[in-house]
């Protein structure tokens, strides 16, 4: 095979590999870590987690999917009323759908989980006070970052509505049950084979 072919090969094979990958990213599992402060920050300091996620790209620029992971809570002390209070650590679940715009193949892209929030750990808020915490609630995840073919990086919102449920009172002073991340993160996208 004389030079120009070769090279007309070589380039036929990179091409047809590119665009059979192209079609995997279709179907993709995104695995990502995210870390934040808590806002506010009544019951626990700051936190961390993993995110599992699947997503179907339904169009080029439109994904939707499902949404799980875990987010650690570290409790912290809170001063309230001239009462110390010892707030235990606590874990979310989140159990959402996933809903992705991407305007171009590469940049900014905006979306949001939706769905139930999981709350898991001590039974109690606070160690000295039977106030029982949440066991969850409506759970909201907005964000916006940068995504190209492997990576997303992201800052985010995190946020489970539990109401009035384990809010501590002292006196004329409350503790509101809070479970509010603001942070940042990143998912790494696994392509799940040929699309359709």
């Amino acid at each position: 095979m004389n030079k120009g072919k070769a090279i007309l090969v070589g380039a036929a094979l990179l091409f047809t590999t590119a665009a059979v990958h192209a079609q995997s990213m279709k179907n993709t599992i995104k695995i990502g870590a995210l870390a934040g402060a808590s806002v506010p920050s009544n019951n626990s300091a700051a936190a961390a987690g993993l995110d599992v996620a699947y997503q179907n790209l339904i169009t080029p620029h439109f994904g939707l999917g499902v949404a799980t992971g875990y987010q650690h809570h570290f409790g912290k002390e809170n001063n309230l009323g001239g009462t110390k209070l010892d707030n235990n650590s606590f874990g979310v679940v989140p159990v959402a759908a996933l809903v992705r715009y991407y305007p171009k193949a590469e940049g900014i892209y905006i979306g949001t989980d939706l769905g139930y929030g999981v709350i898991t750990g001590d039974e109690r808020v606070e160690s000295n006070y039977a106030v029982a915490r949440p066991d969850g609630g409506f759970y909201l995840k907005p964000e916006v970052g940068y995504h190209n073919r492997n990576w997303n990086i992201f800052a985010h919102y995190s946020k489970v509505f539990t109401g009035d449920k384990g809010t501590i009172n002292v006196g004329n002073a409350s503790q509101k049950y809070n479970t509010g991340i603001i942070g940042v993160g990143l998912a790494y996208n696994i392509g799940l084979g040929a699309g359709r």
